[in-house]
């Protein structure tokens, strides 16, 4: 049974266009690449063919692992939500204690983490931290070299 995770209507579109992709394409094209690593001879001996069922199995994997998250996947109604703690979809400004450094991110779903567009993932150690808090808390957060403070100056949607 998969757990619930929450996505946008652009991430869970984005994850099942993936999906088809995958089951449209990509496996068709596998089990193409195996017939004809078949049809070069003996099969105790063919590396070719060895690579091309590894391969499928590794899609099988990836469909399986895309299937079981979109069953458990949700969408946001954001109109519902409260406004006033750091919770999925928020968009969080926060200032380091250490360096006085000040950033933006966007709370999201695993699957639509992108650090490069500052969208953090909430189980990464600092989304972990900053859910639940609220404008002007301090969030403590556990990474190898310690423990890092982030103040909370601004929460938005």
């Amino acid at each position: 049974m998969s757990k619930a995770s929450y996505y946008t209507p652009e991430g869970l579109k984005k994850l099942r266009d993936e999906l088809k992709r995958l089951k449209d394409i990509e496996r068709p094209r596998a089990s193409q690449a195996i017939a004809e690593a078949r049809d070069k001879g003996d099969l105790s001996e063919n590396a070719e063919y060895d690579a091309a069922k590894e391969a499928q199995g590794m899609l099988e994997m990836r469909i399986a692992k895309l299937e079981d998250t979109l069953a458990g996947a949700r969408v946001i109604d954001e109109s519902q939500m409260d406004t006033s703690k750091a919770l999925v979809l928020s968009t969080v400004r926060i200032k380091n204690q250490t360096n006085g450094m000040e950033m933006t991110y966007t709370l999201v779903a695993d699957g639509e983490a992108d650090l490069a567009s500052n969208k953090l993932s909430v189980n990464s150690p600092i989304g972990k931290g900053l859910l639940g808090k609220s404008v002007g808390e301090v969030a403590e957060v556990q990474v190898p070299n310690g423990i890092i403070k982030f103040d909370v100056l601004e929460i938005t949607r």
